[in-house]
């Protein structure tokens, strides 16, 4: 009986908030200056796509306002990011589910881990 038990899935909650970190310089090292800023964003929508598994990302103004803080070429070492997987309410739209990432102030990165809200 237990081994039935822990067979059972809970069904799949389609709406999930999680945090993560994103190491930026890892991410961007030996991308020209002038593109490090546009690949940041390409790279944090890829981040996303793969963790919540969603096409359809979006990316919040404050969170694209920070990357671009430091000018074109110097992007933050890590961004602590908020990722909110949500159903579209465009009933024409491709996918029902959309993923919003939105930026988290950190003072300080250690010791955090990647969290499910």
């Amino acid at each position: 009986m237990a081994d039935e038990q822990k067979r059972q899935r809970k069904p799949k909650s389609d709406i999930v908030t999680r945090e993560c970190t994103i190491h930026m310089s890892k991410l961007l090292h030996g991308v020209t200056f002038k593109n490090r800023a546009p690949r940041a964003v390409r790279v944090i929508k890829q981040f996303a796509q793969k963790m919540m598994k969603t096409s359809d990302v979006r990316v919040d103004t404050s969170l694209n306002k920070f990357i671009w803080s430091q000018g074109i070429k110097n992007i933050p070492t890590r961004i602590r990011v908020r990722l909110q997987r949500k159903r579209n309410e465009d009933e024409e739209a491709k996918e029902k589910l959309y993923t919003l990432v939105t930026f988290v102030p950190v003072d300080d990165f250690s010791g955090l881990q990647n969290e499910t809200l």
